[in-house]
This record gives structure tokens, C-alpha cells and sequence, in this order.
């Protein structure tokens, strides 16, 4: 029998994103070269259930009778090899685990493609910045070096509430404090506000997952905090959208005013497959300047993007300007760039 261990190990060795433990299916690993096995035997429904109690005996973690809404997220550090975001699940009555691989350490900020203007959200000290995309986009990547940032240059209180941890912060010019959902407080909610009280200056929330998330969030910003936090969005047009959506019609007058005030920058992110077999980011840089400040408020959110087309002197640039710098670039196939796009039709026209 082969130790849920070994099946790690080979994950962090071939630089794998994700392990896949799913009765039926041999055991997978996705990377930049996208999804294949690693084993050739599908995994039995026995198996599975085997190497998901060995993740939990790893974490030294009880598996619950009964999942928590049908699943259960953790981190897991092994010595020597690096950090695992966890999550177990029931499929057709089995077991199942999906393992994100964490490598120990913050990554460089420039291998990791993040540009210096998304890392000046480092040197605010006030406001709400959002990070968006979709699912393995990289958000936590860029939240964790934009932290980085400013724990090294910084003399502050960082805390951070995540679910579940993945990058470790050690203390430099900063304490940072990392808060883990299930572990260290029993929600967003109940975290931020009690950081309130805990002397921060920067506070990040791993996901905005409900009004009164946002609602407190938004609160914090504007008493003086940086909050950082994320949606699972692509573009700023469809973030702000979104956050204004989660709350009922007497309400969003209010926040759309409390958004213009607050709300400082959007950085929406995707991962393109390239043409070397590996992963590229395209980013949508928004910062809310006097004009668009009017647009939230004044609910003309669909005039944003051409703000953004015609700021790039503020250091906004649209995420389809992005994808179309990879293709001049030679780093991405056309087909790539009109699957990620945002309005297809018009990059089309721009791919020579």
C-alpha cells in the first residue's frame, strides 16, 4: 500500500498545483501541462477513504463523523516539503480530497509576474483594495506577497483571517497575526470584528463571502484600516456589480456611496495556459479616481471600462490590453486569447 506521503512528495516534485483523490479515477496531479495521472489503477472507493483518514492522521486532525456541510477545509505542513490547503469532500457516497500545493516560503513577486503597480497597494494604509478572479487564479499568491511587502518595510499590525491559512508569515518589520477559520475564530464576521479591537493596520479577509462581511469590511476601511480581500470575480466592472447585488435594493444606495468613498483599487487576475506549457498572469489594474469614484456612485458602473482603456497613465490598464501585450508577446496562441478575453469580438480585431 503506498502512503498518502509518497503521492505528496511526487505532487511537490513535479510542480503540480493540485492532487486529486477521487473514487473511480486514478490519482491526478494538474499543472502547467494541465491534468494526468499518476497512477494507472483507478482509485477504489476503499483506497480513497485510506488515504484521506492517512491526510488527516498527517494533520493530526479527527475526521468527523459527519462532514460540516458535506466537507472540510485545513491546512497541512510536512517538515521539509511544503504546506497543503486541504479539502475533503463526499462524492457518490465516497470519500474525496482535492490538495492545493503551498510551497514553503513567500514566491518573488516578479517571477510570480505581479507587476509594480500592483504591488504599490503595499504602501496604502488606508481603504478597501480588492483582489479578484476566478478559482486557481492565483489570488492568494498575489495577497501573500502584497503582505510580504509590508512586513518587510512596514512597522505595523497585520492580521489576516483565512480560510484556511496557506502561506506562513514570519514577523519582521511587522507582526503579522494569521487567524484561521475553524481553528482560531468561527467566522469572518466574528474575526473582523473582533480585529477592531486588536490595533490593526492592515487587515486581510480571506474571501468576502456575505453582506455582513462586506458590511464590516467596509466599516474598517473606513476607520482608518487597509483592508485587503477577494472575490471570486473577473473584472472590476463585474466585482463591484456583484458586491452591490449581494444586498437588497434599500440598501445599495448606500453602498454603492460607501464603495465610491472607500474603495481604493480592483486587481482582477487569470492564469493563461502558454505556449511553453506554463501559466501566464493577465491582470485588470482599476483604481478609483474622481471619475470613477462618480460612476459607482451615481450607478453608471457600465461606463468603467472606458475609463480604465484611457488611464493607463494612473496605471490602470483593462484585462484585455493584458491579454493582448501576452499574445504581441508571442507567449499565448490566439485561441487563448479570445477564451479569456472579456469582449472577445473586440480583441479579435486587435490580434494581427
Amino acid at each position: 500500500m503506498v502512503h498518502i506521503l509518497t503521492y505528496l512528495e511526487q505532487a511537490v516534485n513535479e510542480n503540480a498545483a493540485d492532487l486529486f483523490l477521487i473514487a473511480g479515477k486514478e490519482i491526478s496531479i494538474k499543472g502547467t501541462g494541465g491534468m494526468r495521472p499518476l497512477t494507472e489503477g483507478r482509485l477504489s472507493t476503499e483506497e480513497s477513504e485510506r488515504l484521506v483518514r492517512e491526510i488527516y492522521e498527517l494533520a493530526e486532525r479527527e475526521l468527523p463523523e459527519r462532514l460540516s456541510r458535506w466537507d472540510d477545509d485545513f491546512a497541512l505542513s510536512v517538515a521539509n516539503l511544503a504546506r497543503f490547503r486541504i479539502n475533503v469532500f463526499q462524492q457518490r457516497g465516497s470519500l474525496a480530497a482535492v490538495i492545493r500545493v503551498v510551497h514553503f516560503g513567500i514566491p518573488d513577486w516578479q517571477k510570480m509576474g505581479l507587476t509594480q503597480e500592483i504591488m504599490k497597494i503595499s504602501e496604502r494604509t488606508r481603504g478597501l483594495v480588492l483582489v479578484t478572479g476566478p478559482a486557481g487564479s492565483g489570488k492568494s499568491t498575489t495577497l501573500a506577497c502584497v503582505v510580504d511587502a509590508i512586513n518587510r518595510n512596514r512597522y505595523a499590525h497585520i492580521i489576516t483571517i483565512e480560510d484556511p491559512i496557506e502561506y506562513l508569515h514570519r514577523n519582521q518589520k511587522s507582526i503579522v497575526s494569521q487567524r484561521e477559520l475553524n481553528m482560531d475564530t468561527g467566522s469572518y464576521v466574528t474575526a473582523l470584528r473582533a480585529s477592531l479591537r486588536q490595533a490593526p493596520d492592515v487587515i486581510l479577509v480571506g474571501e468576502m463571502r456575505d453582506p455582513e462581511t462586506i458590511q464590516i469590511a467596509m466599516t474598517a476601511a473606513e476607520t482608518g484600516h487597509l483592508v485587503i480581500s477577494t472575490l471570486h470575480t473577473v473584472g472590476a466592472v463585474n466585482t463591484i456589480d456583484r458586491i452591490i447585488d449581494v444586498f437588497p435594493p434599500a440598501q445599495q444606495t448606500q453602498i454603492r456611496v460607501q464603495l465610491a468613498q472607500e474603495l481604493k483599487t480592483v486587481v482582477s487576475q487569470q492564469l493563461l495556459p502558454t505556449v511553453d506549457g506554463v501559466r501566464a498572469p493577465a491582470f485588470e489594474i482599476m483604481h478609483l479616481n474622481n471619475a470613477v469614484r462618480a460612476m459607482v456612485r451615481d450607478s453608471r458602473i457600465h461606463q468603467i471600462d472606458s475609463v480604465i482603456q484611457t488611464s493607463s497613465a494612473e496605471g490602470m490598464i483593462g484585462m484585455d490590453e493584458s491579454i493582448l501585450r501576452l499574445y504581441k508577446a508571442k507567449r499565448i496562441t490566439r485561441e487563448t486569447a479570445l477564451h479569456f478575453a472579456m469582449n472577445p469580438d473586440t480583441l479579435q480585431r486587435k490580434l494581427i
